[in-house]
């Protein structure tokens, strides 16, 4: 009973894939629904008590060859408006005249069908000695022309990915020493700040700038800051050389830092009204 509710189940769920892979517009779409086609298959097959092919159904086909479709895809950049631009010609005849041919093949199929009693998968594999070994030798003596036909068209698959998706350089390959230099000529040799940070450079020695451009006193390093003035080691912006004497003369009162946040938030709120008068 389980088994004939899981093939029905995963029998329409086969076959809304097949038709989503057919008449999907967007190659990745495409491929996502042969994906669930092939998932469908390898339970399938471990319901029919042949795990061996589930899992190389998970292993080779969804795993790999499913791979190898969706990294093709990514190469060659395929999207909804290349799928629609027909670039040979009578495409479609020729396309209509195989699927005819399909249908004959497929309707000559079934009606040559003799139906019998189920053998099952039991009597094949007792014989064989096992699933691998019976499966082994219908690989390599009676399927081995569609066998190698496959791994042939795999193969071509991804040499015409590597094809199609390379491109002639047309500048030599910059080298470290070149990058290097371009980066010692530039106007910003050392490491810019991280995203969200307010300051101008990445360097413990320049102090943070508040929204309102003043400069947060919280931010210098009183060390260096001490340092600067003894050697006269001050900066040219007056705000900057002020915010560092500042803080190296030490604090004035005894500012908790509560207190500090609070005079920042009273700043940063001035400037905004400023700002807004401005754009008045």
């Amino acid at each position: 009973m389980g088994e004939t509710i899981t093939f029905w189940v995963l029998a329409v769920v086969s076959v809304a894939a097949a038709f989503g892979l057919v008449f999907s517009r967007k190659a990745v779409y495409s491929a996502l629904m042969l994906g669930v086609v092939m998932l469908s298959f390898a339970v399938l097959y471990a319901v029919q008590d042949a795990p061996f092919l589930a899992v190389v159904q998970i292993i080779v086909y969804t795993g790999a060859v499913m791979m190898l479709f969706l990294f093709v895809l990514m190469l060659v950049g395929v999207d909804s408006s290349d799928s629609l631009v027909e670039t040979i010609r009578g495409q479609r005849f020729w396309a209509f005249v195989a699927g005819l041919g399909f249908a004959v093949l497929l309707a000559a199929g079934l009606g040559n069908v003799a139906f019998a009693g189920a053998a099952g998968l039991g009597g094949a594999v007792q014989k064989q000695g096992g699933n691998v070994p019976s499966l082994a030798e219908l690989i390599f003596s009676r399927y081995v022309f569609a066998f190698e036909v496959t791994s042939a068209l795999l193969i071509t698959a991804a040499l015409g990915a590597m094809v199609l998706a390379h491109r002639e350089r047309s500048t030599p390959k910059a080298t470290q020493k070149d990058l290097s230099r371009a980066r010692f000529l530039g106007g910003h040799p050392t490491p810019l700040p991280g995203p969200g940070t307010y300051a101008r450079h990445n360097a413990i020695d320049m102090p943070a700038l508040l929204p309102d451009g003043t400069v947060s006193e919280l931010s210098v390093n009183r060390v260096i800051a001490r340092h600067d003035v003894e050697d006269s080691h001050l900066p040219d912006d007056p705000r900057l050389a002020q915010a560092i004497r500042n803080v190296a003369a030490g604090p004035k009162d005894a500012t908790t830092p509560a207190e500090a946040e609070s005079q920042a938030a009273t700043r940063i709120v001035t400037a905004e009204g400023h700002v807004e008068e401005e754009g008045k």
